[in-house]
Parts: structure tokens; C-alpha cells; sequence
């Protein structure tokens, strides 16, 4: 299938009134949702399938949304963020801030820690890696969700080291 015929695909289903149509073929899966009749849009989301053959690219068509940046607060926050230290990821992978679901998180705002503390495991190919402070300090902000995915380098936390 290539991208054509799924454009064809989007404007048929987007014509029937239908609300969700999944298609499985053998190296991929489509899912077009539409939203109610008089509210213009679509979502279409294209998942290859693992394949033992070299993969056939597939190319869906992407929309952005218009993003707003209020630049007064945010150099005023930067300002504000500037005297602590940052802990970001050393991995990629999903961040939790808890060992297991039903023990109590590492650290919460207000958490003093030491070095070598355990602030968080980040789960990479089913390893879940701990990740320790390498400062003393305060928290100060949680800047991920719990359960969230976080790319290498990204900011974690903000810890007060006075």
C-alpha cells in the first residue's frame, strides 16, 4: 500500500461518516479516527509490523499544530531555574518514579538528598536502570510524569543544592 492509496483511504472514511476503521494487512496496521460530522480533522496512525523481508517505507501525512511561546514568562522562569542544578537522563527509556507499583516514590518536591540517592529507574529493553544522584541537595520540581518516556539528556529534575 503505498501513500496514495492511504490518502484514498482517509478521504473515503472521512466521506462515509464512519468514526474509526482499523485495516490489518501482513507488514502493517492503519487506524483512521475521524471526529464527529461539522468538526474538520483526522487522525491517522500507521504502525509497521515486524517483517524477516527489508521493509517497504510507508509515509503518513503529519499535521502540526500552531504552537504559542509567551516569551516574558518563560526568561523569567529560566531566570528563576538558573541557580539550581539539573538532573537529566542519562538514557533513553520510560521514566517511573517508583520501584513498583505498589511501593512509594524515590523522592517527592521538598526531598533532600544525598549523593548517591536513588532519585528514579528509567526502564530501557526491559532493564530498569536506577538513577542516582550525583549532587546533595533539595528537590525542587519533577520536570517528567511518571510513566512517561524521556529522551537522553532530558531534564529530570531540579534539585537546590544550598
Amino acid at each position: 500500500m503505498d501513500i496514495r492509496e492511504i490518502q484514498n483511504l482517509i478521504k473515503f472514511v472521512a466521506k462515509s461518516g464512519a468514526t474509526e476503521v482499523k485495516l490489518e494487512m501482513d507488514d502493517f496496521k492503519i487506524t483512521i479516527k475521524t471526529t464527529a460530522e461539522g468538526v474538520e480533522g483526522t487522525t491517522t496512525y500507521v504502525q509497521q509490523m515486524p517483517m524477516h523481508a527489508a521493509p517497504q517505507m510507508v509515509a503518513a501525512p503529519v499535521v502540526a499544530a500552531p504552537v504559542v511561546a509567551d516569551a516574558p514568562a518563560s526568561t523569567s522562569s529560566t531566570d528563576d531555574n538558573s541557580k539550581y542544578i539539573t538532573v537529566k537522563s542519562p538514557i533513553i527509556g520510560t521514566f517511573y518514579r517508583k520501584p513498583a507499583p505498589d511501593k512509594p516514590m524515590f523522592v517527592e518536591v521538598g526531598s533532600t538528598i544525598g549523593k548517591g540517592d536513588v532519585l528514579c529507574v528509567i526502564e530501557a529493553m526491559k532493564l530498569f536502570n536506577e538513577i542516582e544522584s550525583e549532587v546533595s541537595g533539595k528537590i525542587v520540581k519533577v520536570l517528567v510524569d511518571d510513566a512517561s518516556p524521556v529522551e537522553f539528556d532530558q531534564p529530570l529534575f531540579l534539585v537546590d543544592p544550598s
